[in-house]
């Protein structure tokens, strides 16, 4: 028989952390005569209730095994403290016999931390403890216990009455109807609390489990109470907590089937009550105030008639307020003695019966509150009544939900269904109880997540914009400006709600970039535009389709949820700066895919598992065989798990490998773990493997080492915590400085301002505030230019156009900068300036008369015209489409115009000529800085000091020369992946995957993708319909990354530098899984294609290890070794793999078969293989060398014949190459004109000359790929960073 898990092995809690029975102490029941005294008294007197027995696990007894280890009650059992309890001993026959004294002795019972037994009573019987006089209806409800750390567990308490019929006994075992007829005789009827806690929220569970109780503990004699009581609680303790997932389990407890659910994610609470009780109690308005209350952090008090709904409700609101956390005080269940509670000055959420409303709504002197004498306290109570449905705020100041929040939450909360009467009219009647248990659990799951859904998106409608003024580097939140934003109404509100330690832990959250609930739901419902706006970063400012009220055609949304393919770029226009929004009001007006009907939440699907039954729990062979049991059937449903459903496998893995360390199986549990790890790391329980393998015996932990699975395994969970630095979760609010800075400050305090992030051009930046003065930023003028800047904004956002304007300009355009009114040759009014266009706002009626667009710019001149005796400034545009000059008599403001429109027009050719509409965000926040330079010097050099920010400008004049006519043909667009990071990142690898319509998937989710890899295990991936950025990074580890690979179509492969191959989960956009076999760094995949789906992976290591993997197990099914060391890349031909390293490239099978050395080729001097490339239909292998500037071709009929050169002109190094069609092409560095950049040589492969050199990349071409044979993407070095798309012919 398996030995029990070792004693210092702390496993994870199991469901039960003790039970507790508790009643009238035994001499407070007198006899028969007391009994009849107060049977004439129409109220008796409440007895004071105590506990009277506590049963703690293990359950297993010591005489029965020589450790307590073996049953799941001991998960978890780490700090407790010792309770005393004094046991009486029946009589053998407590029926007969002469009264007397019991003979009594004690035991000692370790009690878990965080249980007061001393106020567990008045919490069990709330309303104080009264006997009856007719029998009662049991009655359950609901706790919640906090320690003094804030952590709580959580209880359900049934309250049942059993007769007195005399001294000594409660119950004779007669049948119960048998017992009401004596109820005369026998006097009275005693109330009794059964609590069961719980480290975890499963109140319906709970309540299911005491009931089941219940009917065993009415029919049994008073001595047997407490076995039947202590064998409930070792069957409960062996029930294990479910991981996280899609997987429930089911206990059959008799004569009910007992549900617990399973936690949504690690980072969603358990939910196991009817979330839509409050809704049913309250109508919407009431509830969101209510939120407003919560969120605003107030001292609720909620008030019922009803114990048990005091609990449940206010866990209903506190789950709607997920992924926030309430953090303040919880006692949702006050006593009678425990009112003064309410008079704490904090925040804190209470519940009270509703005997006791008046009393604390108007206290007065003689009330045991003491609320007269501290008013301050007894006033800002919000005081609900859950009964009638009503809110009360005493004297508290509780603001408004955001108005058009409020407004769609209240609709799609009418458009729900709460009654499951009307669900049941259509179906037929269950014929049994249990099957209409389950027919009721799976309707109220799907209301439970229709109500998370619409109440998560509440949250996010209210704090969507929070995003647009954080700066993630310096950890910054800009609270001042993100209270501008809002709209005037909502202004109380967000002010209260800023100053929460619920929204500071919102904001860290948010700051850590976590992807929980939030963070999905606010990326599924952001708008298109918002997700280009991320790219480009653009300076807020209202979009003329804002201002306008113009509502995007649905038509032409559908039409963009059904492209599945790349775009045609060559009709895609690059996309126009479209901004952030100015307010959630504004938002939601247009562009909001909020609808008035509740949410369409497509169901997961969900699995049971059926936990075996335990017949005798408290003896140990019964409990091993449980355990053998659940073992024998976890692995039974595993072989029965499709193989691309790893998410139900990991779940069966966690419990598999749970029971067997529970059971002592240490090195089996370590082999399930090890199994999980690689399936899904989301639920992969570190701490409690590091525990395991600390606790192998000598023998076992020297098996486990000799392992090679478990071996990595090891290294894995022990290396981690010395390595794993302590996240940084700091929040700072910008403040404007106090001292003189020096350019390193004076880049940090622009970022966190969030004016500019990037550090080449705040550097000159600062060269412009500092001209002709010490290099340092005094005070005065960073505050004098930060309100320049903010002020520009602001003037921007209030422009409101009138309709006759917007027609002509784009529904994107944003007003950027507006002049003064200036006299002009089109007329007086002001010039006002997009990212597009100039246009004159004509005064008096208000008109548009165009000026010119910067693409149609030829000519911008400062002059100065006569009049009278004065030269007035004056502004010369001439455009292309305007036979005459324009004019504008600017004034002061002429030589500021000149060098901003200059510095547009500049950005506007830079962009067209490279296909990069990033040039023109750029230019137009050099010409902003302009402005605010200008404004904060006011002297007589600010103009020049502006003209170090005319970087385009200058550019173009220093190098005039014109992008190459091939490249310009070639090129269709660009897209920078490090819009936002402080300096441009590398881009290592580029990765196409198709698009595929799947109809559980969310439209977005079907188009084709493009997975960009960054430094230190960063992927970025974009919306290869669009170009918009589909999410904004997957973390996968902090090495660099080498590789990646579409295996199958839910998965990317990545390779990295610390030899762990992640998985990508192409649907969560999340990395759950990994792969440890590799012992060095991973360079690359090839995907062996089966008649259905990828069947076969191959990944090198640098070492020269290739493992062979089974896609739908993730096992390694065969392993090479090559020769040396310094293996790059491996592709698939003719069922060989041909290997790239340093040295040669060899053709393996089971051996080597043939061998390309490269030191029998290149004699002259000594080189490397860089790449590679096979072309099947020309039997040909293609090959680049490091310090040659050819590529060489060989016949893979005969690899010892003299190979074939391409020569590349202006090569300085190649990097990577690709196949595409019959072309060959090739990245590296050239030189043009006579400076090193990044080439691209598109060599045709048949006639093996160079058809192309295109030149777009200011530093070395890092990756290329292939997106369905119509385009190349390509990726430069970390100079530029930025990846350009490429038409093939």
């Amino acid at each position: 028989m398996a030995e029990a898990a070792p004693q210092h092995l702390a496993l994870p809690s199991g469901l039960l952390e003790l039970c507790v029975l508790l009643g009238a102490p035994r001499d407070s029941l007198r006899g028969p005569e007391q009994v009849a005294q107060r049977r004439g008294l129409p109220n008796p007197s409440a007895l004071e209730p105590e506990v009277l027995s506590v049963f703690v696990p293990p359950f297993i007894s010591k005489e029965d095994g020589q450790t307590a280890g073996t049953s799941c009650g001991t998960l978890g059992r780490t700090k407790r403290r010792s309770f005393r309890k004094k046991r009486e001993k029946p009589r053998a026959d407590p029926g007969q016999g002469p009264p007397g004294p019991r003979e009594t002795d004690t035991e000692d019972v370790s009690v878990p931390d965080g249980v007061d037994l001393l106020a567990l009573p008045q919490l069990c019987f709330p309303g104080g403890l009264c006997v009856a006089w007719e029998p009662q209806e049991d009655h359950v409800h609901f706790l919640v216990l906090t320690d003094v750390c804030g952590n709580r567990t959580y209880a359900a308490v049934a309250q049942y009455y059993r007769p007195l019929h005399d001294e000594h006994c409660f119950y004779s075992g007669k049948p119960p109807w048998e017992s009401r007829l004596s109820v005369g005789a026998a006097g009275c009827f005693v109330p009794f609390a059964v609590c069961v806690i719980s480290r975890f929220p499963y109140y319906n569970a709970l309540r299911d489990c005491l009931s089941c109780l219940l009917t065993h503990l009415k029919l049994c004699k008073d001595f047997e109470v407490d076995n039947h009581i202590k064998d409930f609680a070792a069957k409960v303790s062996l029930i294990p907590s479910p991981p996280p997932g899609p997987l429930h389990l089911i206990f059959n407890l008799k004569p009910l089937q007992v549900v617990f659910p399973s936690r949504a994610d690690p980072e969603s609470p358990v939910v196991d009550l009817d979330l839509h009780l409050p809704l049913l109690c309250f109508r919407p308005e009431k509830v969101l105030q209510i939120l407003a209350c919560l969120l605003t952090e107030q001292r609720l008090v909620f008030f019922s008639a009803s114990w048990a709904l005091l609990t449940l409700v206010a866990e209903c609101f506190l789950a709607y307020l997920h992924p926030l956390r309430w953090q303040h005080t919880l006692v949702p269940i006050l006593s009678g003695q425990m009112l003064d509670f309410l008079m704490a000055p904090t925040a804190f959420l209470m519940g009270c019966h509703l005997s006791h409303l008046e009393e604390v709504s108007k206290p007065h002197a003689d009330s045991h509150l003491g609320l007269d004498a501290c008013p301050q306290e007894a006033d800002g109570l919000v005081l609900i009544n859950i009964d009638s449905g009503s809110v009360t705020c005493s004297g508290s100041d509780v603001p408004d939900v955001p108005l058009l929040a409020a407004q769609t939450f209240i609709q799609r909360v009418q458009s729900l269904q709460l009654h499951h009467d009307l669900d049941l009219a259509q179906r037929g009647a269950s014929t049994d109880v249990n099957e209409g248990r389950a027919r009721r659990w799976a309707w109220q799951q799907r209301l439970n997540r229709q109500i998370q859904q619409l109440t998560l998106q509440l949250l996010v409608n209210i704090f969507r914009e929070v995003k647009n003024h954080l700066n993630y580097e310096h950890r910054v939140f800009n609270s001042e400006e993100f209270l501008k934003t809002r709209a005037p109404g909502d202004q109380r509100f967000y002010k209260q709600v800023l100053d929460t330690y619920m929204f500071h832990s919102f904001l860290k959250a948010r700051l850590s970039r976590r992807r929980d609930a939030f963070a999905q739901m606010e990326l599924s419902t952001q708008p298109e535009e918002d997700r280009m706006n991320g790219m480009l970063l653009s300076p807020r400012r209202p979009a003329i389709e804002k201002t306008a009220s113009h509502k995007p055609s649905p038509g032409r949304a559908a039409r963009r949820r059904m492209v599945v393919s790349m775009p045609n770029l060559q009709d895609i226009a690059g996309p126009e700066l479209p901004p952030r929004n100015a307010s959630l009001r504004k938002v939601e007006a247009e562009g909001c895919s909020c609808s008035s009907a509740a949410p369409d939440v497509s169901p997961k699907p969900t699995y049971t598992f059926k936990i075996p039954e335990v017949h005798f729990p408290r003896v140990r062979q019964c409990v091993q065989t449980y355990y053998a049991d659940c073992v024998a059937q976890l692995s039974k449903a595993m072989s029965c798990v499709a193989p691309d459903n790893s998410v139900l496998l990991a779940r069966y893995l966690y419990l598999r490998g749970l029971v067997r360390l529970a059971q002592g199986q240490l090195l089996d549990a370590l082999l399930d773990f090890q199994s999980l790890y690689k399936t899904d790391l989301s639920v992969f329980p570190a701490e409690l493997v590091r525990s395991a393998v600390q606790a192998l015996p000598g023998p076992e932990r020297a098996q486990a080492e000799r392992t090679p699975e478990l071996r990595r395994l090891i290294s894995q969970v022990l290396d981690k915590p010395g390595e794993a630095p302590k996240a940084d979760d700091r929040v700072k609010h910008f403040e404007l400085p106090s001292q003189h800075l020096p350019l390193g400050d004076f880049v940090q305090r622009v970022q966190e301002s969030g004016i500019v992030k990037d550090a080449g051009l705040i550097g000159r930046l600062f060269e412009a505030l500092t001209v002709g003065q010490q290099k340092l930023i005094d005070p005065e003028t960073f505050r004098d230019f930060y309100t320049c800047w903010k002020e520009t904004e602001a003037q921007a956002q209030e422009v409101r156009l009138p309709a006759a304007v917007t027609e002509h300009l784009d529904k994107n355009e944003c007003v950027y900068k507006l002049s003064g009114s200036v006299k002009t040759s089109c007329g007086v009014g002001k010039i006002a300036m997009t990212q597009k266009r100039l246009f004159l706002l004509t005064e008096g009626r208000p008109g548009y008369a165009e000026i010119a667009t910067f693409r149609n710019i030829e000519e911008v001149r400062s002059t100065t015209v006569a009049f009278l005796l004065l030269r007035i400034p004056t502004l010369k545009i001439r455009s292309a489409t305007r036979k005459d000059v324009f004019e504008a008599n600017l004034k002061a403001e002429c030589d500021l115009w000149h060098l901003m429109v200059k510095e547009m027009w500049a950005g506007k050719a830079l962009a067209d000529d490279h296909k990069d509409p990033q040039y023109v965000q750029q230019a137009l926040t050099h010409a902003l800085l302009m402005d605010a330079v200008v404004g904060a010097l006011q002297t007589p050099g600010a103009i020049y000091a502006a003209s170090k920010l005319s970087y385009f400008d200058k550019m173009r004049n220093e190098m005039p020369a014109a992008v190459p006519k091939t490249t310009a043909e070639t090129l269709k667009h660009k897209i920078n992946p490090s819009a936002g990071e402080t300096f441009p990142q590398a881009v290592d690898v580029l990765l196409y995957t198709p698009g595929h319509l799947d109809p559980a998937e969310r439209a977005g989710d079907a188009h084709p993708k493009l997975w960009c890899a960054l430094q230190a295990g960063r992927v970025m991936v974009f919306d290869a319909s669009s170009w918009s950025l589909h999410q904004h990074c997957v973390r996968v580890g902090a090495s660099a990354l080498n590789c990646m690979a579409m295996v199958a179509q839910g998965q990317v492969w990545v390779g990295s530098e610390d030899s762990v191959i992640y998985i990508i989960s192409v649907h969560s956009m999340s990395c759950h899984k990994q792969l440890t076999e590799h012992r060095a760094s991973v360079t690359g995949f090839v995907v062996q294609d089966g008649p259905d789906a990828p069947s076969q992976v191959y990944s090198c290591g640098v070492d020269g290890a290739v493992l062979a993997w089974d896609v739908s197990t993730l096992q390694v099914t065969r392993r090479l070794q090559l020769p040396g060391s310094g293996l790059s890349s491996i592709q698939l031909h003719a069922d060989r793999l041909w290997c790239c390293t340093g040295n040669s490239i060899m053709a393996v099978n089971s051996c080597v078969r043939q061998e390309l050395r490269i030191d029998e080729t290149f004699q002259e001097k000594s080189t490397t293989f860089v790449a590679f490339q096979l072309l099947p239909e020309q039997e040909q292998l293609w090959a680049a060398c490091a310090g040659y500037d050819d590529i060489y071709v060989w016949d893979l009929g005969d690899l010892a014949r003299p190979p074939g050169r391409v020569h590349l002109p202006d090569c300085a190094q190649v990097t990577c190459m690709i196949r595409v069609k019959r072309q060959v092409w090739v990245g590296g560095t050239g030189l043009s004109p006579g400076k090193p950049r990044g080439k691209i040589y598109v060599v045709d492969a048949e006639r093996k000359t160079v058809e192309k050199e295109l030149v777009a990349h200011a530093d070395t071409v890092r990756a290329l790929c292939s997106a369905e044979d119509r385009y190349v993407l390509s990726g430069s070095g970390p100079e530029e960073g930025k990846i350009a798309i490429w038409t093939v012919e």
